[in-house]
């Protein structure tokens, strides 16, 4: 079985979506440091202006772990996503279907980001048909405090015989420590697709949320046409 981790992040972009479902399991790893000015509480979408952020604003220690980072309360930040996104999306061919559940989920849980990312990560992952199971890390006991340590620790908890990383994964990881654990190690590598999209010349690394809303039930099909093989 593969598994795959990554940091639950904030409308992920295709990449994201492409390791989860080439994965047996796919574990949110929320038990790591915060790291602003990413992608953990932000992501971009495309607008008849051109590529503008969809930011969820945050407070409270920054040097804390993801799993406890919490958002500002209150409805306004909430009606602007949901008002920037009806403003560059409405004429999009998939807007009428998706529409009653995103303004839905632009609700956004009151608490905790992970608790929006997971909502975020959620549906993108059921509008683009996804079955990958998820998991979050800070639910796994027994996790080491070494980064690459973790990351086997969490293969292991999952039943995990390979191990997805992301194209960069050898520059950090202790690829010995996997060799040990009898775990192999794989690395992504995807080639952003090119797809139907409002707003003229085509923009890359958006949120995923923009191929659902431009491509519907086509939407998997163009992720995986990114797809290259694992080495």
């Amino acid at each position: 079985m593969i598994a795959a981790i990554h940091q639950p992040q904030f409308l992920p972009w295709l990449g994201y979506f492409d390791k989860m479902d080439r994965a047996g399991c796919f574990v949110l790893l929320d038990n790591v440091q915060y790291k602003g000015r990413e992608w953990q509480n932000r992501n971009r979408i495309k607008t008849p202006q051109g590529p503008q952020w969809l930011t969820v604003p945050v407070s409270g220690d920054y040097l804390a772990l993801i799993s406890a980072v919490t958002v500002e309360p209150g409805e306004g930040w909430r009606h602007k996503h949901w008002e920037t996104l009806r403003r560059a999306y409405q004429r999009a061919p998939f807007w009428g279907g998706a529409s009653t559940s995103l303004q839905a989920l632009c609700a956004w849980p009151q608490g905790m980001l992970s608790e929006v990312n997971g909502a975020s990560i959620t549906w993108l992952r059921e509008q683009l048909g996804i079955t990958t199971p998820l998991r979050w890390a800070s639910q796994l006991a027994g996790l080491s405090e070494d980064p690459t340590g973790r990351l086997v620790d969490i293969c292991r908890a999952v039943g995990a015989e390979t191990y997805l990383s992301g194209v960069d994964g050898a520059k950090y990881m202790d690829l010995g420590q996997f060799a040990a654990a009898g775990i192999e190690v794989i690395f992504q590598h995807y080639e952003h697709p090119v797809y139907p999209q409002l707003f003229g010349e085509f923009t890359a690394q958006l949120s995923a949320l923009d191929l659902v809303l431009n491509c519907g039930p086509q939407s998997l099909e163009i992720l995986r046409s990114g797809r290259r093989s694992d080495s």
